[in-house]
């Protein structure tokens, strides 16, 4: 078989998706589209009526699932359910490729590869970046961590699902960047939800607030990148050039949200967090330091 052949052959393999929560419905429908047989298994079998409708094929058992193809693509509420799943179907993963797009901890994910390893599995990790309406488009992008060749085997057939971003052999390292994506994610909407409670107590709707607050977070990555460098040369440098923000200014502005959040009784857990990382720099002296240096409290450091 020439290398093209072997490609096409990639392209068109047959794909296993355990797990038909929206997400998985929707990667099980984009490898459909893509030409790949697809075999699927849910705790909820009536789960699986749309895709297989659409032209998947409902295994009976999970073992049943695994033995169907060779890359087995999990998309579960967590890492333990691939083990309540899959305990059942151990003597199938030989030879198989698991890849599992669930959300979890690093450190749970390089205890499930070396699971995975000890049935003589191979396995990859991964963390979907767009939202299940958004898969298989492009706006939608994969990180994975793992082996490289198992990577590079399987990528024509994931690239289907997204891009494919590939960070490196540590099987944690695509859960620690899907976590901190969503460390700013979650962050950011509830920042949101609460500047939009702000001017909700003005009377002002928030179809009337979430256009303005949403143009101010559109230009957050602007503003990070208005530099001739990116803001992260100097911060692994340890620098924090006080030019144009210091700590000092932009506590004084944590703390007026907070005095504000307060007289409207709203809650504080946000602001109070944000807060309390200006105050740590300026107590450990960097209130002359760019905004940046607040990122030694949130390392533990002083």
């Amino acid at each position: 078989m020439n290398e093209q052949q072997d490609h096409t052959t990639r392209q068109n393999s047959a794909v296993t998706v355990i797990g038909l929560g929206p997400m998985g419905q929707a990667m099980a429908r984009t490898l459909l589209a893509a030409g790949h047989p697809v075999t699927v298994w849910n705790r909820t079998a009536g789960r699986a009526d749309g895709v297989v409708a659409d032209g998947a094929t409902l295994a009976a058992t999970p073992s049943e699932a695994v033995e169907a193809s060779d890359l087995v693509i999990l998309s579960l509420t967590d890492y333990q359910a691939m083990y309540d799943i899959l305990d059942s179907a151990t003597a199938s993963l030989a030879g198989r490729t698991l890849v599992n797009l669930s959300s979890d901890t690093p450190d749970r994910t390089r205890t499930a590869a070396s699971w995975a390893a000890g049935h003589d599995a191979v396995f990859l990790s991964g963390g979907v970046m767009a939202p299940a309406p958004m898969v298989g488009t492009e706006a939608a992008h994969v990180y994975y961590s793992g082996p490289a060749e198992v990577m590079e085997n399987h990528r024509a057939a994931l690239a289907p699902i997204g891009a494919p971003r590939y960070l490196g052999d540590d099987p944690g390292l695509s859960q620690l960047m899907y976590q901190a994506q969503l460390t700013v994610f979650l962050t950011t909407l509830s920042a949101l939800m609460h500047a939009t409670a702000m001017l909700g107590s003005a009377g002002m709707k928030a179809q009337e607030a979430l256009p303005e607050l949403l143009a101010t977070a559109d230009t957050i990555g602007d503003m990070m990148r208005a530099g001739e460098e990116n803001p992260g040369v100097a911060l692994d440098a340890g620098e924090h050039p006080g030019d144009l923000s210091t700590v000092t200014m932009m506590g004084a502005t944590s703390d007026h949200i907070v005095e504000a959040s307060v007289a409207l009784g709203l809650d504080l857990a946000l602001p109070q967090a944000v807060q309390s990382h200006y105050r740590r720099a300026i107590e450990a002296g960097h209130g002359g330091d760019n905004w940046t240096r607040i990122i030694d409290s949130i390392r533990g450091q002083r």
